[in-house]
């Protein structure tokens, strides 16, 4: 069996390759890994048992996964405090706010319905490092001494801590956004409720859409991954912007009044631009990933700012943050950390700061985001192909190929997926036409040489 972590957690098809009895060994081996009953819990103010908050997104497979993560964790001696629906962002909050041991969030993030996830956060609410994650699957199906009596742990629901999270976003914001008019897309997902509820007491006037889950239509047809539904929306009733969550809202993407699509790289350049103008960014460095458009490299270097280039992954972006004591970093898809406030990716966080930008310039969003120009970007996934032979010579050949009829003025980036059976294909060129043109021929070659 190969390694069951990826990019972001352990993801599959929920009842298939993502089990019950999977998730309880994980929620199990975690707890041997993660929990410490020597810990002083600052929330209930005495040394004890291990503390878990566990959180979910509204996936129809959440409630038997959640199940089996809850019973994990409890019969391992872990007190589990139930959160119940809430984006992935507020788990990871909720750990350190409320001094808890580890945190667990069930979800497949921007995958379709029958996927879902097990990602676990450490004390103080930050994702796992490789090799604690490795340590966790060495020690799967382990045999361990049971707690018996008073030693099992105890779980009581926590639902009303999403209040504690929506403060906290609130409590980040330099000013008020009344008078702003949005339309925000939920996604039909973990958001449906608190981002709702965090715009409207920020001042906003706020129409929402995809927020109304019903266990099967998360991400569907709405969401950070299909922004057609929120450009109409703002179109057709005159908001100032629109944002739009993905799955378990870690992400944001947005859309001007005209329609049009600002991306990650966009929002962060706007909010870099910002953070440094008011003197709170760090370094005056931003953290990136190499998916991002060389109209944001180039957007950041005019500004006079620096860029830290990692691997794909807001994981490898906290990680560089943390190393070097950067503050502000992101990924063009929309996972953009501000570490004054956050310890993950948090689209809630970013829409309210991106919002407040633009309430306190006066500006709109179209004109805050022209400070990039954006070099035409193609990506093409190739599905079903065999990952591990990203790096086959016959591939690599014709990459190294492509990049030099490009030069200077294009890039190529081979990447497979962490948490799907395909390999992304991205190209940057002066043109779409070309930028399409090289895509498709390698991902033509891709289809051959990984088959």
């Amino acid at each position: 069996m190969g390694r069951l972590f990826g990019t972001d957690g352990v993801r599959g098809v929920a009842g298939r390759d993502l089990t019950a009895e999977l998730a309880m060994d994980l929620s199990v081996a975690a707890a041997h890994v993660l929990g410490d009953a020597g810990a002083f819990h600052a929330s209930v103010g005495r040394r004890g048992r291990p503390i878990a908050v566990v959180g979910r997104d509204p996936r129809a497979s959440g409630e038997f996964l959640e199940a089996s993560v809850v019973a994990g964790l409890a019969s391992s001696g872990v007190d589990v405090l139930r959160l119940g629906v809430l984006p992935t962002p507020a788990v990871a909050y909720l750990t350190s706010a409320l001094g808890a041991d580890l945190g667990v969030m069930l979800s497949a993030s921007h995958n379709p319905a029958p996927d879902n996830g097990v990602k676990f956060f450490t004390r103080g609410g930050y994702k796992l490092p490789d090799a604690v994650e490795n340590e966790i699957e060495q020690r799967l199906g382990e045999k361990w001494d049971r707690p018996v009596g008073p030693s099992v742990g105890r779980v009581r629901e926590a639902y009303g801590e999403a209040d504690r999270y929506v403060s906290h976003l609130l409590s980040t914001l330099p000013h008020r956004l009344d008078g702003l008019r949005v339309v925000v897309d939920c996604a039909h997902g973990a958001a449906h409720m608190v981002a709702p509820e965090a715009l409207l007491r920020s001042g906003a006037a706020v129409e929402t859409i995809g927020a109304a889950p019903d266990g099967l239509n998360i991400n569907e047809g709405v969401g950070s991954t299909h922004l057609d539904a929120l450009k109409q929306a703002v179109v057709e009733r005159g908001a100032d912007l629109g944002v739009a969550y993905d799955g378990d809202a870690d992400r944001c993407l947005a859309v001007t009044a005209d329609g049009d699509e600002i991306d990650g790289d966009q929002i962060m350049t706007i909010l870099a631009l910002a953070m440094h103008e008011d003197g709170r960014l760090a370094e005056d460095t931003v953290v990136a990933t190499v998916m991002s458009n060389l109209g944001f490299k180039i957007a950041i270097r005019n500004a006079g700012l620096n860029m830290v280039e990692t691997a794909v992954g807001d994981r490898y972006v906290l990680e560089a943050m943390k190393e070097h004591g950067f503050n502000f970093g992101g990924e063009q898809s929309g996972h953009v950390i501000m570490l004054d406030h956050a310890t993950t990716g948090d689209g809630l966080l970013t829409s309210l700061h991106l919002m407040a930008e633009v309430a306190r310039s006066k500006r709109s969003l179209a004109e805050l985001a022209s400070v990039m120009t954006k070099l035409p970007q193609v990506l093409v996934n190739v599905r079903d192909v065999d990952k591990a032979k990203a790096s086959a010579p016959e591939l690599l050949s014709a990459v190294t190929k492509a990049e030099a009829d490009l030069g200077d003025t294009g890039r190529v980036l081979i990447r497979p997926s962490g948490t799907e059976p395909m390999i992304r294909v991205m190209v940057e060129a002066e043109t779409h036409d070309r930028a399409s043109s090289v895509a498709h021929h390698l991902a033509d070659v891709v289809r051959t040489v990984c088959a």
